[in-house]
C-alpha cells in the first residue's frame, strides 16, 4: 500500500498532548520545589545548562513537526562555541595566574615601598615570593599581598 501525503495523520492525539504537557509541567513543578527549598537559580547559563534544555526539546519536540536539520545544526554549533569560549576562560584564568606569580617572582631582590594604609609605608628587599593567583611577596620577614607595592626601586 502506497502512503500519500494526504494519508499521514499530523496531528497530535489527546493523549500525546497530555503526555507532553505532563512532562513540561512536571518539570516546571521540579524547578519551582528547587527553588523554595533554598536553590537560588543562576543567572548565567553554563554548557551543561544549554545541553539539558537541547536535550529537552529534542525529546518533547512535537513528533508532527520535528526540528528541522538546519536548526538543530545552528544550536549545536552555539553549544560548541559556547564550550569552547568556557575553556577559552580556564586557559586565560591559568594564564593571569601564571603572569602573576611571575611578576611577583621578578621582584626578588628589588627593594619596594609597602603601602601599610593609614598614611604609613615600610621599604625593604623582597626575600621572597609565592606563586598562585594572588602571590605575596615577602618585605622584612611579613608578607604583603602585591598590590600593596607603592614603588618599585632599581638593584
Amino acid at each position: 500500500m502506497e502512503m500519500t501525503a494526504n494519508s499521514i495523520n499530523t496531528t497530535m492525539t489527546a493523549q500525546d498532548k497530555f503526555k507532553v504537557d505532563n512532562v513540561v509541567n512536571g518539570y516546571n513543578k521540579k524547578l519551582d520545589m528547587e527553588i523554595r527549598q533554598g536553590r537560588i537559580a543562576s543567572k548565567e547559563l553554563g554548557k551543561d545548562d544549554f545541553l539539558k534544555l537541547l536535550m529537552a526539546q529534542l525529546t518533547n519536540q512535537d513528533p508532527t513537526s520535528p526540528m528541522e536539520n538546519t536548526e538543530f545544526i545552528a544550536q549545536m554549533a552555539q553549544f560548541s562555541s559556547l564550550e569552547q569560549m568556557t575553556n577559552m576562560s580556564q586557559n586565560f584564568d591559568k594564564m593571569a595566574a601564571m603572569l602573576n606569580s611571575n611578576e611577583a617572582q621578578s621582584m626578588l631582590g628589588r627593594t619596594v615601598q609597602i603601602d601599610l594604609g593609614a598614611d604609613q609605608s615600610t621599604t625593604g628587599v623582597v626575600e621572597a615570593a609565592t606563586r598562585g593567583n594572588n602571590p605575596q611577596i615577602q618585605v622584612n620577614g611579613m608578607f604583603y599581598d602585591m598590590n600593596k607595592i607603592k614603588a618599585v626601586y632599581g638593584f
